[in-house]
């Protein structure tokens, strides 16, 4: 399996300094767009996305996880605050509860 990030260039390029590729993508819609494209290729187990831009894709994202087998999870940016996640909320998102 494999693993992307998607994010601003410099969340990309301090995973690419370890090995990880992914793909720079300065606005959310173009990177929903880009992890979908990562979704649907069999041989990606999963995708690490910056906070900052999941921000206002983060029900699109939800339903994608619903859909795919594919994990899509978002890291804080460089200099971002810290935030609390309730992922029993996101859980039943998920789910459909």
């Amino acid at each position: 399996m494999k693993i992307f990030t998607v994010g601003s260039k410099s969340f990309v390029t301090s995973f690419q300094l370890a090995g990880v590729p992914g793909i720079i993508s300065e606005t959310p819609q173009k990177a929903f767009d880009e992890i979908k494209k990562l979704t649907d290729d069999s041989d990606v187990g999963l995708i690490l996305v910056s906070d900052d831009i999941t921000e206002s894709i983060n029900d699109e994202l939800t339903s994608l996880r619903a859909e795919k087998s594919t994990l899509v999870f978002a890291l804080p940016a460089t200099g971002s605050e810290k935030t609390e996640v309730d992922y029993r909320v996101m859980l039943k998102k998920i789910l459909g509860v």
